[in-house]
């Protein structure tokens, strides 16, 4: 009869693992966990610049519809109940009324294309995006992951696809 003490491994009946064979699942896992996160955070990101791109058509409809009732478009976002409305990113979204105001907004604080060219003539209205910062021409360097609003409403998407 053998022993239960002797010998290498575990005894007839008792499960168990070996230090290998714990160590190769561990990689697994980790080989596993290294192609889902990078996939994870890509539908995520998606999903917060979907959530930005309706928050700015909503904001639109809301101004549009002051501009309707009152004959003037709104001075700031505060004027339709909207001054602390945040994007998924927990940053403000960004309103400059152009058509009307007075004073004149600075032209160099508008959005432009890569032309330097302002996108819109009635109202500016963005999320800085992810990186939390923002530059007028919208196609590149911090303006390129900007949820913009351009031709006056007729695109809002990404500012590098504008």
């Amino acid at each position: 009869m053998r022993d239960r003490g002797a010998g290498r491994g575990a005894s007839p009946g008792r499960g168990g693992f070996t230090l290998v064979e714990l160590m190769i699942v561990l990689v697994i896992l980790g080989l596993l966990a290294s192609l889902v996160t990078p996939a994870a955070k890509r539908h995520i990101d998606n999903a917060r610049m979907a959530v930005a791109i309706l928050n700015v058509r909503l904001l639109e409809e809301e101004i549009e519809t002051f501009h309707a009732t009152s004959g003037a478009l709104p001075d700031n976002l505060g004027q339709i109940g909207r001054a602390d409305f945040e994007d998924p990113w927990g940053a403000l979204y960004v309103y400059t009324r152009i058509e009307g105001a007075k004073p004149k907004p600075n032209p160099g604080k508008l959005r432009k294309d890569h032309f330097l060219v302002p996108i819109n003539s009635d109202f500016d209205l963005y999320s800085i995006g992810e990186d939390g910062k923002s530059a007028p021409p919208v196609g590149n360097g911090p303006g390129q992951d900007d949820i913009v609003r351009a031709n006056n409403g007729s695109y809002v998407g990404l500012g590098v696809n504008f």
